[in-house]
C-alpha cells in the first residue's frame, strides 16, 4: 500500500512538472503585405490591390519548455482582408459599364516552432525570439471565383513581454512572415504564374501579445 501511495505520489510530482512547462501565446494585432504590385495591371486594378495589402492578423502558440531559456512547439497564424470597389470597362457597343467588386483574401500557415526566452532570468523584462517553418495557404475569393494556393513558408517574431505574475505575460510583438505562390487553382482550374510573377504571401505584423503559463 505505501508503494502505491509513493508511485502515485511521484507520477502527480511527473505530471504537475510536464505541465507547468507548457505554454499558451496568442496574440492579436495588424499587418502589411509587402509585396511589390505588378506594373502591368492598370492603375485601377492595382489601387484595388492596395486595399488588400493590410488586414487584421492574429496567431497563436502552444510550446512545451524542453530546458531553460528553450522551447518546442506548434504555431497557426491567419491573416485576414477584404476590399470592395467599383471598375469601369467599355462594352461592346462602346458603351462604359460599370460593377461593385469585393474580395475577400485569407493566408493561414500551420507548422513547429523553437523559441528562445529568457523566461528564467529574475526579472519581470522578458523578451523572446520565435521561428517556424511549415505549410502557408493562400485563399481569394471575388464573387464567384475563388482562388487557392499552398507553398512553404516561414514566420519569425520578436517580443517584449512584462511579467504581471509568474503565469501571465504581456506586451508587444513584431512578426515576420515569407511565402510565395508559383501555382494558384481558380474554381479548380490550376494556372502557372511562372517565377516572375508568383503571388508574394509575405507581410510584417504588429500585435499585442500575452503568454500563459501552466
Amino acid at each position: 500500500m505505501i508503494k502505491k501511495v509513493f508511485a502515485l505520489g511521484l507520477f502527480s510530482i511527473s505530471v504537475m512538472s510536464f505541465a507547468q512547462k507548457i505554454s499558451i501565446a496568442p496574440s492579436f494585432g495588424y499587418a502589411w503585405r509587402v509585396n511589390k504590385i505588378a506594373t502591368t495591371l492598370s492603375p485601377e486594378e492595382r489601387n484595388y490591390i492596395k486595399g488588400l495589402k493590410n488586414g487584421i492578423n492574429f496567431d497563436v502558440a502552444l510550446r512545451y519548455e524542453v530546458k531553460n531559456g528553450m522551447h518546442i512547439g506548434f504555431k497557426y497564424s491567419n491573416y485576414s482582408a477584404s476590399h470592395t470597389g467599383r471598375f469601369s470597362a467599355r462594352d461592346n457597343m462602346g458603351n462604359i459599364v460599370s460593377a461593385v467588386v469585393s474580395t475577400k483574401d485569407a493566408i493561414n500557415f500551420y507548422g513547429p516552432s523553437f523559441t528562445i526566452t529568457n523566461y528564467d532570468q529574475p526579472t519581470k523584462h522578458k523578451f523572446m525570439m520565435d521561428a517556424a517553418l511549415g505549410a502557408m495557404s493562400y485563399t481569394t475569393k471575388t464573387g464567384n471565383v475563388k482562388g487557392k494556393g499552398n507553398t512553404l513558408g516561414a514566420e519569425v517574431d520578436f517580443a517584449y513581454q512584462y511579467q504581471i505574475n509568474k503565469n501571465i505575460l504581456i506586451g508587444p510583438k513584431v512578426g515576420l512572415s515569407g511565402g510565395a505562390l508559383r501555382k494558384i487553382s481558380y474554381n479548380g482550374q490550376v494556372v502557372d504564374l511562372g517565377e516572375d510573377n508568383r503571388e508574394g504571401l509575405s507581410r510584417v505584423s504588429l500585435a499585442a501579445s500575452a503568454t500563459f503559463r501552466f
